[in-house]
């Protein structure tokens, strides 16, 4: 029963052909890693960035959505409020917060010149 079990632990203790063989298996997980992160996270960190420079921006008469998917016009937005009003159907104006905003549709981003459009 002994001679029985004794090639399977020469067969156990015959791997190991040296380190440069454990660094060529590492490797493969180096390359998807890479991978991923040119493909999924810094695309994903430049439109968080984006995202957060225009929702600092906001101004009167920029179109949002909002996380639930209401469209709206922004009415009053504040630098240091946290808190946005918006125009969610004619005379219906809700507070949102920023967090809240997926996205600006249009932005204007120089405010509208009312005076010179009423002199033509």
């Amino acid at each position: 029963m002994s001679n029985f079990l004794i090639p399977a632990a020469y067969a156990q203790s015959a791997g190991g052909a040296g380190g440069g063989s454990s660094l060529m298996s590492f490797l493969p997980f180096v390359a998807v890693f890479a991978i991923m992160y040119f493909l999924l996270i810094r695309p994903q960190q430049k439109q968080q960035k984006q995202l957060k420079a225009e929702l600092k921006a906001l101004r009167r008469g920029d179109r949002i959505v909002t996380a639930g998917g209401v469209v709206g016009i922004v009415q009053r937005a504040k630098e240091d409020s946290e808190e946005v009003e918006v125009e969610i159907a004619p005379n219906v104006r809700v507070m949102v917060l920023r967090g809240t905003i997926s996205t600006v549709l249009t932005s204007t981003a120089k405010p509208a010149n009312d005076t010179a459009t009423a002199k033509k």
